[in-house]
């Protein structure tokens, strides 16, 4: 039968297989990723109108002391300075 009902229902499969409905680590709040990830904040960015974009800010350990009780403006004048950016794109699997 389980053969027959990913038949009918292909989308059942994408959920198994993906597993994109599990936020692991269980019971953390990726809002907050100050508390996971040293000198790192929440940001969104609006792509297109209609589309809001989680990210997460992290300076490099070499910045840490200035980074250090900054807000969200010093973060966003982080990002126009001199220093590189990488960016990493984790996929579609809910979370960050």
């Amino acid at each position: 039968s389980v053969p027959f009902l990913i038949c009918l229902f292909p989308s059942l499969l994408t959920k198994f297989v993906y597993l994109n409905f599990l936020a692991f680590p269980f019971f953390v709040d990726f809002r907050r990723p100050e508390l996971l990830v040293n000198n790192t904040i929440s940001l969104h960015l609006t792509t297109e109108p209609g589309v809001t974009v989680g990210i997460w800010h992290t300076v490099p350990s070499s910045r840490a002391a200035e980074a250090r009780g900054q807000d969200q403006r010093w973060y966003e004048e982080a990002l126009a300075d001199a220093h590189p950016v990488i960016i990493y794109l984790h996929g579609n699997g809910g979370t960050r």
